[in-house]
């Protein structure tokens, strides 16, 4: 079993990239971790900045939906691209009114398909974008990520992961790799305290984190969903403004 776990570990690490999947395949079994509180979600005294309340001058976002607001750190010097897409997007209103149209409780909320059913959506650029990735910016609870449908097809859709926590024996085989393969201790450290969903890293760009709201994502996941995990009643994203923060 613990070889097993290693060879995610280690595939989750690896450029071969997929679309976004359900749940890990040890997401079902054992025990799981309380996860943190909203007050603990980001603190000024973490190692990683990912995970810093955002200082003057940061980017910052408001995603104002039918069920309150959330608010999320860009990080720009991460993932450029990724941010100037949602940003620009963003001023041109491209997702007003449009649904959270994919929504799994206990791992993440999924919105910006104009279509809302996950077929569509364009970037800024005319086209797919790549992927942009950092050893220290991961799919921890919080994390504002870019949807695909493989390496480099980047488009609008982004989800924000819920996650959940991490179990102890993935968190002991990451220890056990080491930042060598692609896990510093701040990383661990930080999937151990707030969860998340650490198969997806390094298959889909995180360009942000949320800094206040957690409470309104943990309320659009537990929303009824149908087969295809579409809220039954809308989840509707009213606006999103980007500005520096103050």
């Amino acid at each position: 079993m613990k070889k097993i776990i290693l060879l995610l570990l280690m595939m989750a690490m690896c450029f071969s990239l997929t679309a976004c999947s359900k749940k890990n395949d040890n997401g079902g079994e054992g025990e799981m971790k309380k996860e943190r509180s909203e007050s603990e979600v980001t603190t000024d005294d973490a190692e990683l900045v990912q995970l810093q309340n955002p200082k003057a001058g940061d980017k910052v976002a408001t995603i104002k939906t039918n069920k309150g607001e959330i608010k999320v750190k860009l990080f720009p010097e991460v993932a450029p691209k990724a941010v100037e897409n949602f940003t620009k997007h963003a001023e041109d209103k491209y997702y007003d009114n449009l649904i959270f149209h994919r929504v799994i409780n206990g791992f993440m909320i999924q919105g910006g398909d104009p279509n809302g059913n996950g077929t569509g959506g364009e970037s800024i650029f005319g086209g797919p974008f790549e992927d942009e990735f950092d050893i220290n910016t991961r799919n921890f609870r919080g994390a504002l990520c870019m949807a695909n449908a493989g390496p480099n097809t980047n488009g609008s859709q982004f989800f924000i992961v819920q996650g959940q926590a991490v179990q102890d024996d993935i968190i002991k085989q990451m220890e056990e790799a080491g930042e060598e393969k692609g896990y510093p201790k701040a990383v661990v450290d930080a999937y151990k305290k707030i969860g998340g969903a650490f198969w997806l890293d390094y298959k889909h760009t995180v360009f942000g984190e949320v800094y206040e709201g957690m409470d309104v994502v943990d309320e659009i996941a537990k929303s009824q969903v149908n087969e295809n995990d579409k809220p039954l009643e809308d989840v509707v994203i009213e606006s999103i403004t980007v500005e520096d923060y103050k």
